[in-house]
């Protein structure tokens, strides 16, 4: 990739609780590290009023740029669904019976990651489904999640809309403290290469972002709840050095340098799209 894409979303993905599964299936619910595809083109979707039996193909066609502000800590949970109820009331089997007596609890392990942040840029050269998507994310049609309908964000998802995004996407303000150790690298996630990232640094990277290190099977190809599709992509991570002063830290401190950023570097129009 030598071209930057010239047009992009920024969003900021940040809650108590998030989940992105990439293996999750029945009772038992995984979480990758950082936001998949599958979920962020589930949550636009979602935004834009779509059925699940409706196409995505236009989303798909969104590259996603992923910069880890927090990587949180992965939460496992236990649930347990169906136990203590009435012969009538117990959880429906594929075939539409009621589970016997004594098979009637169902038991789920599922995945979250807590306290993490993101900041997520998402690229494409058709500006009206950017407009689209941008009105989406600020009135959505359906709520907006993180991953999970139990994981809500805890504040606005829509950073802005302008040009150059990958360069915002590097200098926009870390959500976190300022690491203790001056070698300790931000992560960055792509569907593509990442080699164009405008990161100054004095100190070498971890890899060039420009060769996959890996393929993750988080590209939806339909959403329909009894047809659900997704293909392997290849993943691109890169691990860059940023400079001490873009760690902004939490609270109120962090959430003013965001916002001086958002009104020094967007215009009116692209302010308003949050």
């Amino acid at each position: 990739m030598t071209d930057r894409p010239s047009q992009g979303l920024l969003l900021r993905l940040a809650g108590p609780l998030q989940s992105w599964g990439t293996h999750s299936k029945y009772t038992r619910r995984d979480t990758a590290r950082f936001p998949t595809r599958s979920g962020i083109v589930g949550m636009l979707a979602a935004g834009l009023g779509r059925a699940r039996q409706a196409p995505v193909d236009d989303l798909t066609k969104l590259s996603m740029t992923v910069r880890v502000d927090r990587p949180g800590v992965v939460l496992s949970d236990f649930h347990t669904v169906g136990g203590g109820l009435p012969a009538d009331e117990t959880v429906i089997t594929v075939d539409g019976k009621h589970r016997s007596e004594g098979k009637g609890t169902l038991t789920s392990k599922r995945q979250y990651l807590a306290d993490a942040a993101f900041t997520l840029a998402l690229t494409s050269d058709d500006e009206a489904l950017l407009y689209e998507c941008a009105a989406a994310l600020r009135d959505p049609y359906w709520p907006l999640y993180l991953g999970r309908r139990s994981c809500p964000p805890e504040g606005p998802i829509l950073l802005g809309h302008g040009e150059d995004p990958l360069r915002h996407l590097v200098h926009l303000p870390l959500a976190a403290k300022r690491p203790r150790s001056s070698r300790q690298p931000i992560e960055f996630y792509g569907d593509r290469p990442l080699g164009a990232l405008p990161v100054n640094s004095d100190a070498p990277d971890k890899g060039d972002g420009d060769h996959h290190s890996g393929e993750i099977t988080d590209e939806p190809m339909s959403f329909a709840p009894l047809a659900r599709q997704y293909r392997p992509r290849p993943l691109y991570r890169r691990a860059v050095h940023l400079p001490d002063a873009a760690y902004k830290g939490f609270g109120t401190v962090y959430l003013k340098t965001l916002q001086n950023y958002i009104d020094t570097h967007f215009t009116t129009t692209e302010r308003n799209t949050r």
